[in-house]
């Protein structure tokens, strides 16, 4: 039988109702139907065979150390920063965040694949009726009576996959689900480098703070020795001001340094989900900076592309589009949805439960769009450019990754060079101060040679130790770029 109606948005559908053709093609569809739209592949990236960036002797080209990479950290060898990962892992809020994302994710998953088993809903009911005196059953001896139905039963329903609507649905839900994972993941390295990188800037300014406080001291000491020349007539007064001006401006830089310090603890605290200042005191007494690794092992392209995170997530987003279009797709295409019911109906009580008050019902009904403006194919349209737009995000991901790498190899490599040419000039600075002073005891130079020794040597010990800092950091980076510290640390797999 065949019937057109007309929905609530004003939307023309054809239905047929069971009979031998219904059945038949019912059965053509099950045997010959796949599931419409692109099968998702994914996409060739290409990457280049090597790395362009030159590390020098910071890095090799050997393939990655899963174990090493996974737990990169370990490698600074520095309890503490280990101590602080460890607390980090257990209260970031971020990560927090990301987990209850996977939880909602592995659940609309289950939505979703429950909309491929039939659903069955139980019921009952006690309705009284009276009947009319005036109505159709006058005369009958009915009329004027009331009547109570006993009802009870189950209806059962269950959409026929044909053209893989549901199929499509939960292909990607379950892409979704894997990008949540990676976005954890994601979350993950960002955090391991976060929580590293605020802790070497923590290390870091104090040393700086301990080399301006050293120098500080040592031009205290100037200052009286140069007041008691300038007392005793053997000295200019210009002297006396001139360590004067340089005592003030070495004073001068510790307040920043200070307050530079403060505002790196307070990040590190908020980083493992305290409140600023929590640590104050935990990070009180200064330590070594971390020393970076020898040497680290970079890898090839591909290897990056296939362990970074957000390269996979933009993987897992774009397969969930490409099935995105299979769902729309569907849309063009009949529905068929098989029913069902079972149950028991009767005007005596006493005899509801026996087999005589049986009734049940079975057939197919079939659902087909035959006119709605346009709009199915214009949603495809819609979401195929939504494919698109994440195939060019997923590039663009690419990208970014290989660039992030290359970047922080050269970083990494380049500070290395810097750090030791710092470490000559400073050993020069060294001896060209302890010179300075020799030959102005001798009356050979002025005051001003020893004050521009000085302050050179203060200079390059602080540009020494923020370079002791900046390798390690910039080593951090590059574990970051490698996409490594995930691993062992996922949740649950889904």
């Amino acid at each position: 039988m065949t019937a057109f109606s007309r929905n609530r948005d004003g939307v023309t559908r054809l239905r047929l109702r069971a009979g031998p053709f219904i059945v038949t093609i019912i059965g053509v569809f099950i045997t010959a139907c796949a599931a419409v739209g692109p099968d998702y592949v994914a996409p060739d990236v290409n990457p280049p065979v090597r790395w362009s960036g030159d590390p020098g002797a910071a890095a090799t080209t050997d393939p990655l150390e899963p174990a090493a990479l996974n737990e990169w950290w370990r490698s600074l060898d520095d309890p503490v920063l280990t101590e602080l990962i460890e607390r980090g892992l257990a209260g970031n809020l971020g990560l927090r965040d990301a987990e209850a994302r996977i939880r909602a994710a592995r659940a609309r998953r289950g939505v979703t694949a429950a909309s491929q088993l039939p659903t069955v809903e139980a019921g009952g009911a006690v309705t009284d009726t009276r009947i009319t005196e005036t109505g159709f059953y006058e005369g009958t001896g009915y009329a004027g009576t009331t009547q109570t139905l006993y009802e009870g039963g189950f209806d059962a329903s269950w959409e026929v996959d044909i053209f893989g609507r549901v199929r499509r649905q939960v292909e990607a839900a379950d892409a979704g689900l894997e990008a949540s994972v990676e976005s954890y993941r994601d979350v993950l390295v960002t955090l391991l480098a976060e929580v590293a990188r605020n802790y070497l800037d923590v290390r870091t300014l104090q040393a700086r703070l301990a080399v301006a406080r050293a120098n500080r001291e040592a031009q205290i000491n100037t200052v009286e020795l140069v007041q008691e020349s300038v007392d005793a007539g053997e000295t200019a007064r210009l002297d006396l001001e001139q360590a004067r001006a340089n005592l003030a401006t070495t004073r001068a830089i510790i307040p920043g340094l200070e307050s530079n310090l403060a505002q790196a603890k307070n990040r590190l605290a908020v980083a493992l989900g305290l409140a600023p200042g929590a640590l104050d005191e935990e990070l009180a007494d200064p330590r070594a900076i971390p020393l970076a690794p020898p040497q680290v092992a970079l890898g090839v392209p591909a290897e990056v592309l296939r362990r970074r995170p957000d390269v996979r997530r933009a993987e897992r987003e774009l397969a969930v589009a490409t099935a995105a279009i299979g769902v729309a797709t569907a849309d063009l295409y009949p529905t068929l949805t098989l029913v069902g019911s079972v149950g028991l109906e009767s005007l005596d009580a006493g005899r509801f439960l026996s087999s005589a008050s049986g009734v049940f019902g079975i057939g197919p009904s079939l659902q087909w769009n035959v006119f709605d403006a346009g709009r199915i194919r214009s949603n495809i349209e819609v979401v195929s450019a939504e494919q698109e737009q994440t195939l060019i995000a997923y590039e663009a991901a690419v990208l970014n990754a290989l660039q992030d790498v290359e970047n922080s190899i050269v970083a990494y490599g380049k500070e290395m060079v810097r750090r030791q040419a710092l470490v000559d000039g400073e050993q020069f600075a060294r001896q060209a101060l302890a010179i300075a002073e020799d030959q102005y005891k001798a009356g050979e130079t002025s005051f001003l040679s020893v004050l521009d020794s000085q302050r050179q040597l203060l200079g390059l010990q602080d540009q020494l130790a923020a370079s002791n800092g900046q390798v390690t950091t910039n080593v951090i980076s590059l574990f970051k770029a490698l996409g490594g510290g995930w691993t062992p640390l996922e949740p649950n797999s889904p």
